[in-house]
This record gives structure tokens, sequence and C-alpha cells, in this order.
């Protein structure tokens, strides 16, 4: 049986990146049909209630407002949306924290395919990571107060003061919630280190990131433990016991 094409809407408001995305499409994701593009809110808005693609190339400027204001036109699509964007501090750190798909401008051919292959891979809604991605763009000067964990079966929305510690594995991350629910991540540990550095948690060792304000003590055996409030015990590294000391104090 003929594999289906995967159906996709570009929305760019810049002519000459609609037609590179498009042949970089055609080169190397040429399982990906494109069924129509549009470079305005009123256009894409238009294009979007006639037809139903798999996956939405979405730049989040557009010439008559934004890709949001799009979204909130056009509620409840069902669509993958993979972000187009120039390079912009503050963007990027939003779509760390919403855990959506972007893609830099100039696009890199092989992130494309990876981006591609995700939206294929993914299923559920994406209308609280979106709700994330708006306040930490909309609010560049404050830090969200949640994030988005993309697993490979779902998506889940967690409080951040509700996250006790993430643990490494490999090249995943493993989250251990107060509620005592596991969630694992196939990002690394130091992505989630930068992002959420800001809100009391700290490297303790290269397999653990721990919330310290869950916190209970420090136990000097071995070499140091931090006993969680949860009655976890976590290896604080030599290298970063006097930090660790400095910051219980």
């Amino acid at each position: 049986m003929e594999k289906q094409p995967i159906k996709a809407v570009i929305i760019e408001d810049m002519l000459p990146a609609i037609a590179m995305l498009e042949a970089d499409l055609a080169a190397y994701c040429p399982e990906v049909k494109i069924i129509g593009t549009a470079h305005s809110v009123v256009s894409a808005a238009k294009l979007l209630r006639q037809h139903k693609p798999d996956i939405i190339f979405l730049d989040i400027l557009l010439g008559d407002g934004t890709g949001f204001d799009l979204l909130e036109i056009v509620p409840g699509l069902d669509a993958r949306i993979i972000f187009t964007t120039a390079s912009d501090e503050f963007a990027l750190r939003a779509f760390r924290y919403a855990a959506v798909d972007y893609l830099l401008k100039p696009i890199d051919p092989g992130l494309l395919k990876e981006a591609v292959l995700r939206a294929q891979g993914q299923m559920g809604s994406m209308r609280e990571s979106l709700n994330i991605l708006r306040e930490a763009i909309t609010r560049p000067d404050v830090a969200p107060d949640r994030l988005s964990l993309h697993t490979q079966e779902r998506i889940v929305i967690t409080e951040i003061s509700q996250i006790v510690r993430c643990e490494a594995d490999n090249n995943n991350t493993r989250f251990i919630l107060a509620s005592g629910e596991k969630v694992y991540v196939t990002k690394t540990l130091k992505q989630f280190e930068q992002l959420l550095e800001s809100h009391g948690f700290m490297r303790v060792h290269q397999s653990h990131l721990v919330n310290m304000h869950y916190v209970r003590g420090f136990e000097k055996k071995d070499g140091g433990y931090l006993l969680l409030t949860n009655g976890d015990l976590i290896a604080v590294s030599v290298r970063k016991k006097m930090e660790v000391l400095q910051a219980l104090e």
C-alpha cells in the first residue's frame, strides 16, 4: 500500500523564504506535500479554513499580525506546528520552555528533516504548549512558571515548582515530580539546566539537577549527599560540594 504524503502549508511573509523552504522540503523531505502557502494572518486563516494540513510551518512575525493571532482566529487546529524564526534570544528561550519545534532562518536541512520526523511521531493537542510559548514571548522579562515536557507518547505540562529533580540518562532526562510521577524526555540534562537555574535549581552532579527548595539536608557520608523531602538521596560531586554547601547556608 502506497504511503500517504504528509500535507503541509507554509505561512511566511517573505516570499523568498517560502520559495527556499519549498525547495528544501522537495530536496530533503520528499514525503511532505505542500498544499498551500500564505503570507499574512488573513490569507493564512482563509487557507486553513479550506485545508486540513498535517504540518504547519509558521513564521511568528507576519505582515498584519503574529502567528499567535492566527491560532486565535482558527482555533482547534490538529496540525503539528513547526515555527520558523530569525535568531532571537528571548524567542529561543520561549521555544525551549514550551518544547515546541522551531527552525532558525536560514534553515538547516538536517534540522528540517529532524523536525518533520518528530512532527510525524507526536500525537495529542499542542494547545497548552502554545499557551506557554505565548506567555514566554509576550513577557520576555519574566521566566515562565510552567514547562512543557514532550515524551514519546504524550505531552506533560507541569508547574516548575512541582519538579523535585531531574536525572540524566545518557542523552535523555528523567523528571521526578512532587506527586511521585516520573516523566522521561528525550533531551539532555544540560538543556534543562539552562532553563531551570533561574527557578532555584542547581546542577549538583553530572547526572543530577536538583530543585533546592526540596532539599532537607546534607549528608556528609561517602563524599556528600543531598537528602530531599521525598526521601531521595542525591550524590554531590566533589567539584560541586563547596558550591552546594554555600547555597545551603
